[in-house]
């Protein structure tokens, strides 16, 4: 049966067809839509894009012990991914090592294990860090595990300058998300704040910071609310840099974007267009920065989690190919292809190839890369790319009208937007209004179980023995030093990267370095 009411997850209304009528070029020449790799970038941040250089294609991967982490990086870069994706334990986030109470349970099984300078270079080991980029999904203890990074990599003889990579470093979007945060937003600012000065003067090929809307639609928002509340978030760091006393142009060109990709094909391509278009005239006009790379929104993009189906999981595989292609017609830089197995468990190393596959066919066999913002002129989609630019900037007054993101996460503004979209899409799938095939629509007896990658108990109490034999056999003055100076720091203003760089080096642990700021910045807890 087809639908009789014709929307998208926006719940913007769709026409049967669109004409001239609908969209028609702008002759202001600031709002036209202009070449590649021109202000406002509604057509991409480069001038060639993928004729000059294909996206990034960066496989997101970690579970269990640093040594098996390693082996599946070293696998993904044998079968031809071009940049790695560190997915870190839950622990790892939280600011914990693998040996505290609140670890029980949690080793190694959302992501890799990380608590010391020993764990990294294991989990890096063979790999090149001067020509790997590396992303690391991480924001509470983003600085530490950037300094752990920053510390293997001297140790491999490469100097900071000659890193290139990302942090998540967004903590915003965990209040209003996903939750892994540890201090309140305050204090959270200044840690991302202080990684943005530092790394403009010591590492400054890193992008210091990725704004990321993927956690907000997984939460189950719309597309318009992920591109409003992502770069609200993005306005906010951004302000906050600058009452740092920073210089927009100085750390604005290393600000990086992290976006969801869903099944409605045109609103997705249409909502990175809308995203890169308001970021440059947000960074231009209401900032002031001079400088074209500060204008630039960049981001990365990963197929939809909250899409995956546990009922014919083979379907899965359409699904991602539909989400890669509309984010390599939407202009990412860099993308990661979800495996068809992830609503069962973590990835098995044929699901991981396969998604990985998906990429390479898309560029290599379909050519699809051949032509710049192919659906540039449709009537259709610069009227939808114009309608969500609409829709997400009147969100973002409507944030900065109530006091900004910081209030409105207090509040609970955000949180229950996304709570009411994600209600809605659930009623709609109850009552069949939103078809998902395999689950309210085709279903079929499954007779085969899919195989399903599981975390041995044995490989936490292995991390666990080896983190204790660890900090038995090193300096305890020193770590005790390192931790008092941290402390007394945090009470101050100082920058605390140089110092956290520092305390690892020395073999001091990420649980040891965060309880540190704990005892200066208190926990944040959710207002119920």
């Amino acid at each position: 049966m087809r639908k009789s009411h014709f929307t998208n997850s926006s719940h913007i209304p769709l026409k049967s067809h669109y004409t001239s009528s609908d969209w028609s070029a702008p002759q202001n020449e600031s709002e036209s839509l202009g070449s590649p790799g021109q202000f406002p970038f509604t057509r991409g941040v480069q001038e060639t894009m993928y004729r000059g250089r294909l996206w990034t294609m960066r496989q997101y991967a970690g579970f269990g012990s640093a040594q098996e982490s390693n082996r599946r990086y070293r696998m993904l870069l044998d079968r031809g991914t071009t940049g790695l994706s560190v997915a870190f334990d839950l622990p790892t986030q939280m600011g914990y090592d693998s040996d505290h109470i609140m670890s029980t349970g949690e080793v190694g099984k959302v992501g890799v294990a990380i608590s010391s300078i020993e764990d990294m270079e294991i989990l890096l080991s063979g790999i090149p860090l001067d020509r790997v980029s590396t992303s690391m999904t991480i924001n509470s203890t983003a600085g530490i595990l950037l300094a752990l990074y920053i510390a293997v990599a001297k140790k491999q003889g490469v100097s900071p300058k000659q890193l290139t990579g990302t942090i998540q470093n967004d903590l915003l979007k965990e209040y209003i998300a996903r939750g892994t945060y540890i201090y309140p937003p305050k204090p959270s600012m200044r840690l991302i704040t202080d990684i943005f000065e530092y790394c403009t003067q010591e590492v400054p090929g890193w992008n210091t910071i990725s704004i990321s809307g993927y956690h907000i639609r997984e939460a189950g928002s719309t597309a318009v609310q992920e591109v409003a509340f992502t770069l609200a978030n993005g306005i906010t760091y951004v302000q906050a840099a600058l009452d740092k006393g920073l210089n927009v142009d100085d750390f604005a060109g290393r600000l990086s974007f992290f976006f969801n990709v869903h099944n409605n094909f045109f609103e997705e391509v249409a909502k990175f267009r809308a995203a890169r278009r308001m970021w440059a005239h947000i960074m231009k006009e209401r900032f002031g920065a001079k400088q074209e790379k500060s204008w630039k929104l960049r981001f990365h993009s990963q197929t939809a989690g909250s899409t995956l189906t546990a009922q014919q999981p083979e379907n899965n595989i359409v699904r991602v190919t539909l989400q890669a292609l509309a984010s390599v017609l939407g202009g990412t830089q860099s993308l990661h292809t979800n495996s068809m197995d992830e609503a069962l468990g973590l990835p098995t190393e044929k699901a991981a190839t396969i998604a990985l596959r998906t990429q390479q066919i898309l560029a290599h066999e379909s050519g699809v890369g051949d032509v710049i913002d192919p659906l540039a002129g449709s009537f259709y989609v610069e009227s939808l790319t114009d309608e969500i630019e609409k829709r997400a900037l009147e969100y973002i007054e409507r944030i900065e009208g109530l006091g900004g993101v910081v209030a409105c996460i207090e509040n609970g503004f955000i949180q229950g937007e996304i709570q009411n979209a994600a209600y809605q899409f659930q009623k709609d799938v109850e009552s069949g209004k939103e078809i998902i095939v395999g689950v309210n629509q085709f279903q079929q007896e499954e007779k085969e179980r899919a195989e399903i990658l599981k975390v041995s108990e044995q490989v936490a109490q292995e991390q666990i023995e080896r983190l204790k034999k660890f900090k038995k056999n090193r300096d305890s003055s020193k770590v005790e030093a390192h931790l008092r100076e941290l402390e007394q720091a945090a009470r101050g203003s100082t920058n605390l990267m140089p110092l956290i760089v520092q305390a690892v080096e020395d073999r001091v642990t990420l649980g040891e370095i965060s309880d540190s700021f704990r005892k200066v910045f208190g926990q944040y807890r959710e207002r119920l």
